[in-house]
């Protein structure tokens, strides 16, 4: 088989591209990816000289370059995405462009193709806070950030097109994925990189917000499962048993690094910050698929990662210190430091 993947040199999309090709070493797999502030190529370096794998630096609203690159793929598994909330509140352009434009011409190339699958990658901030219970795959749509609301229309153009024109796609809405390779200014990794360096760890207002936590891998085995036997049309939530505020989160990370708790330092609340995302994942589960790695587990596996790879997160460190979209660097009211302890 060979599948075209969308966004596999950020985060998610270069574990999966990973995980396929030592699953499945007999397919091909294609990465398109444009190479953004998000997409690092030495997240996928080592894949260079695989016989199974093609790399392609290009943009998804690229309408030829996605017909290229899609040519004679089965699958499509779209990762490529704008998704960090905070950016999407200073400039919501960039992610209508790529999560709602991006995703059409992939829609539309996929129709002409032909393929036999196409599986969009979206998130559980699709629906919204929920104070108690589990969002279902049923729940409405009621994202709160510009972010979210463009992975939402991204979800609803998928629905459309699998509806209007015969597409056989698959949506997958994941809880919070963590683990290696993911940018510093992500919330672990950069409670983990800014404890190493004995600076201060951000936490946003009281820092009681409550999200499930899944390890990479185990997102990876659950999309895999979604490819191989997803029903076409249906919606597969990846959920966690593992539900921890942001601030003991923090603690987590400070004591595996043996430091003191003291450097938490809480910041002002960003616009629209939800309070608690939580996901019903039977459908999933009913697929064969659980996770294996505890939080705990997966949490040490990471601040291991990060403390023997320097060389791969300080560099983005230091450019992500200059980025105006970067804590140090927003103006008082969105986000900005504030001299005040984290609560207990």
């Amino acid at each position: 088989m060979k599948m075209l993947v969308t966004g596999g040199a950020g985060f998610i999309g270069s574990h999966f591209v990973r995980h396929w090709l030592n699953a499945h070493p007999q397919d091909e797999v294609v990465n398109l990816d444009l190479l953004t502030y998000s997409g690092v190529r030495a997240t996928v370096e080592e894949l260079a000289g695989h016989p199974q794998y093609h790399f392609i630096n290009g943009d998804i609203r690229d309408r030829t370059m996605v017909q290229q690159a899609m040519a004679g793929c089965e699958v499509v598994v779209h990762f490529a995405a704008e998704t960090h909330v905070d950016r999407s509140i200073t400039d919501p352009t960039p992610f209508v462009r790529t999560n709602v434009e991006g995703t059409q011409v992939l829609l539309d190339c996929a129709v002409a193709r032909k393929v036999r699958r196409f599986v969009h990658i979206s998130t559980d901030e699709v629906y919204g806070p929920i104070l108690e219970g589990a969002h279902a795959e049923e729940a409405p749509l009621r994202p709160r950030s510009p972010y979210a609301a463009s992975k939402a229309a991204g979800d609803l153009l998928v629905h459309a097109y699998q509806e209007t024109y015969g597409l056989s796609a698959v949506l997958v809405r994941p809880t919070n994925a963590f683990g290696p390779r993911q940018l510093p200014e992500k919330f672990i990794p950069l409670c983990v990189t800014n404890a190493m360096a004995n600076q201060p760890v951000p936490i946003y207002g009281d820092g009681r917000q409550r999200r499930q936590w899944l390890f990479v891998e185990d997102l990876c085995c659950a999309i895999e499962r979604v490819v191989e036997a997803g029903v076409p049309g249906a919606i597969y939530n990846v959920g966690s048993p593992w539900e921890y505020q942001n601030v003991d989160v923090a603690r987590l990370v400070l004591a595996l690094l043996d430091r003191q708790e003291t450097l938490l330092e809480r910041v002002a609340d960003r616009p629209g910050h939800d309070r608690r995302y939580a996901l019903q994942d039977a459908k999933m589960r009913a697929l064969g698929w659980a996770p294996q790695v505890s939080f705990e587990e997966g949490l040490r596996r990471t601040v291991v990662w990060y403390r023997e790879h320097p060389d791969w997160w300080q560099p983005l460190q230091e450019r992500l210190r200059d980025d105006p979209y970067h804590w140090l660097n927003r103006p008082a009211g969105s986000g900005a430091r504030q001299a005040a302890g984290v609560p207990h």
